[in-house]
């Protein structure tokens, strides 16, 4: 997911402004995927803070996927697979991750096992 977030870097957010501003939200909040996308996988990344990293990963990626997915999602694709299957996985192993906290090699340790 990071390299989607330095895309975001390199080429802007203005499909992801107009994509919210056509479905009547405010714009301002594309630049919020610099956040779901760089900050909250680096966190997970090294393990810090690893169960807020993941809730803000899973909201990122559920908004994203009903924002830009949302017609695909009882859909297949062109070879039998679940057409938001990509995404379905990155939000499931979030919400693990959010259970389960960033283990015994994480950098944070909290007493909710993170």
């Amino acid at each position: 997911m990071i390299f989607h977030g330095i895309s975001k870097i390199t080429s802007g957010v203005s499909f992801i402004q107009n994509t919210l501003i056509e479905s009547g939200l405010p714009g301002w909040l594309a630049y919020g995927v610099y956040i779901g996308e760089i900050v909250a996988p680096i966190l997970l990344i090294i393990g810090w803070r690893t169960r807020i990293a993941a809730f803000v990963f899973a909201f990122n990626m559920i908004f994203a996927t009903l924002l830009v997915h949302s017609d695909d999602i009882f859909k297949l694709g062109s070879h039998g697979d679940w057409a938001i299957e990509l995404q379905a996985f990155y939000i499931f192993t979030a919400v693990a991750l959010i259970f389960t906290g960033g283990g015994k090699f994480a950098i944070s340790k909290s007493s909710f096992g993170d």
